[in-house]
This record gives C-alpha cells, structure tokens and sequence, in this order.
C-alpha cells in the first residue's frame, strides 16, 4: 500500500549528471560520487555503480526491519549481518536486476533465522517497493 505526500517524513534528494558515467551527489553533500559502469558491462570500472548503491541501500534498509521483526518476537540478532547481492543482465526489455538477500544471525538457529528474514521481507520498504518487479532470494 502507498503512503501518502502528507504522511512523508523524510524525503532523500540526489542527483545524477550523465547517468551511468558520471556523478551522483546528495542535496546535503554528505554522498558525492563518481559512477561508472562495471568493466563487465563495458564501462572503466573506476567508480562506484547504481547496483552497488541500491544494494547498499537495501542491505541498511532490511537489517532495520530485521531488527524490528526481532524486537517483536524478542530474537537475539546482536552480531548479524545482511548482505544484498544486485545483479543486472539482459532481459526481454533491455536490462533487469536481481538480488539476493543473504542473512547471519549468529544467536539463533536456522529454522529462527529463516522465519525472521521471511518476516524481514514483508515489512522492508525497499523489499515493498521491488515485490512483484524483480526477483528477490534470501538466504541464511
């Protein structure tokens, strides 16, 4: 479900010059970045990419509602980590994005540990936002 322009609290700004291969740089200035595109997609390699932002981005993003989903169910995740894996590749309108979530949570057992990353999955607003567009995996 969308939320609403009133129901914003926080709005991000960033700007992006010649795309790919270029500069993004926040409203702020506390992120200011060369971008070029992967040496294996025919780019220098030399800067940073979108994927790498947005896998940034949603890696944050899902260890904040991994940490919400455990503080409901009163989980231990102290010492866990997630990690976002974002391919892109070719698909039938050009190009498209994978990822793959990956989570360790030391202090609990597997079968905890895929429950809550389940339950991760369904209240991460980038997870929200890519339902239904890409295909998302997770893995403990």
């Amino acid at each position: 479900m969308s939320i609403q322009q009133s129901d914003v609290a926080y709005t991000a700004v960033a700007t992006a010059e010649n795309g790919r291969d270029g500069r993004v740089a926040t409203n702020d200035g506390r992120l200011d970045v060369v971008v070029n595109p992967p040496k294996e997609l025919g780019g220098s390699g030399e800067g940073t990419n979108p994927e790498q932002l947005f896998a940034a981005g949603y890696s944050a993003c899902f260890q904040g509602a991994l940490g919400v989903v455990a503080r409901n169910e009163n989980a231990d995740i102290s010492g866990s980590i997630v990690t976002a894996e974002v391919g892109i590749g070719k698909n039938d309108d050009g190009f498209g994005i994978i990822v793959k979530i990956s989570a360790s949570i030391p202090n609990v057992d597997v079968a905890t540990a895929k429950d809550l990353i389940e339950k991760a999955h369904q209240v991460c607003p980038y997870s929200k936002a890519t339902r239904g567009n890409i295909t998302v995996e997770l893995a403990v």
